[in-house]
């Protein structure tokens, strides 16, 4: 199987050593739109053509393409895909509104090609622990969840071109950082059917045009109530932390921390006890962003496996576009609570 890559950036790294370890693929080809930088990035790495026209690219006889682009990108690279009759593998967030998502869908349903979107937190053990409680009975029906997001993020961070803004990630905390854990949220609790939030800007300010700091409610379609509390403004950053309660009272969580490192940190369901584990704040872990990506290599990888089964098997990937929408749908309506200062039926 010959995979291209759209965008040249850290995470597209971790996407040429992912593809590398399946038996079969090769990575052909990479483009991006600023000069120069593909072919830096493909003598880099030995990726044997390289392009800042993604058509070209496409018309190279690829069988799938990775789009690692910003946000905002996202959809040209899936359209793209779609015109070209190619697989394609896309960074969250699946688009940076709801209109961009759904044409991308519906491209890609048109065109017949597999359609995956990464959200690789799901490849946690911790996660897929909780899933598979949920999946066997366990935990039985859901009452209630949360969401806690204490990060850091710093005016270095922000320094990176197009990090922070509106044009560029479509907002700040919710939709950049905290959608991987909405994504885990929804998978365990359902549909979202109410959402009332509030966003702000109070530390990045003279940073960034985006929120630092949020806060929401979400009841779902069962009536299972929800709640998230974000902000990048924490110092040091202290993870983030998942949890979902059922009726009976039983209640199962996990923790990231250092970010990238998923571990379960509340385990009451009947079986066998689960590991719990946790880290002392300041006791060391590294918290900078290159260990970010390498602590969630492992599982970026396990997904990016995922999707080359996905199109050999001829079956959906693990995480769909259809699938990837319904994180978007509740930060899009936290996002147009804020705005409007109403709660936000969907």
């Amino acid at each position: 199987m010959r995979v291209g890559i759209l965008g040249c950036g850290r995470i597209a790294r971790n996407h040429v050593a992912a593809l590398r370890a399946v038996d079969g693929v090769e990575v052909a080809a990479v483009a991006d739109t600023v000069p120069g930088r593909a072919h830096a990035f493909a003598d880099a790495h030995g990726i044997p053509y390289a392009s800042e026209d993604v058509d070209l690219l496409l018309e190279s006889g690829l069988d799938a393409v990775t789009v690692c682009t910003p946000h905002a990108a996202h959809e040209a690279g899936v359209l793209a895909a779609a015109r070209h009759g190619v697989h394609v593998l896309c960074e969250k967030p699946i688009a940076v509104d709801l209109a961009q998502a759904h044409r991308m869908i519906a491209a890609a349903g048109d065109a017949g090609i597999r359609f995956g979107v990464v959200f690789q937190r799901r490849f946690w053990p911790a996660a897929q622990r909780i899933r598979a409680a949920l999946d066997d009975g366990r935990l039985g029906t859901l009452t209630a969840g949360g969401i806690v997001a204490r990060l850091n993020r710093d005016a270095a961070y922000y320094a990176e071109p197009g990090r922070g803004t509106r044009a560029a990630e479509g907002g700040g905390v919710l939709i950049t950082q905290v959608i991987h854990h909405i994504d885990l949220l929804q998978w365990y609790l359902g549909r979202a059917r109410r959402v009332t939030g509030h966003c702000a800007t109070l530390v990045h300010g003279g940073v960034i045009d985006v929120e630092d700091t949020a806060g929401a409610l979400i009841e779902f379609a069962s009536g299972a109530i929800a709640t998230v509390q974000a902000a990048t403004t924490f110092r040091p950053g202290l993870g983030i932390q998942v949890w979902v309660s059922d009726a009976d009272g039983h209640t199962a969580g996990l923790t990231e921390y250092p970010e990238g490192v998923g571990f379960t940190d509340v385990w009451t369901v009947p079986g066998p006890p689960e590991p719990v584990h946790a880290y002392e704040p300041g006791s060391g872990p590294d918290l900078t962003l290159p260990a970010i990506h390498d602590h969630l290599a492992p599982y970026h990888a396990r997904q990016i496996a995922d999707f080359v089964a996905a199109v050999r098997e001829d079956r959906e990937p693990a995480v769909t576009g259809r699938d990837a929408v319904h994180a978007l749908e509740i930060v899009e309506a936290v996002y147009a609570s804020s705005r409007t200062g109403t709660t936000v039926v969907l």
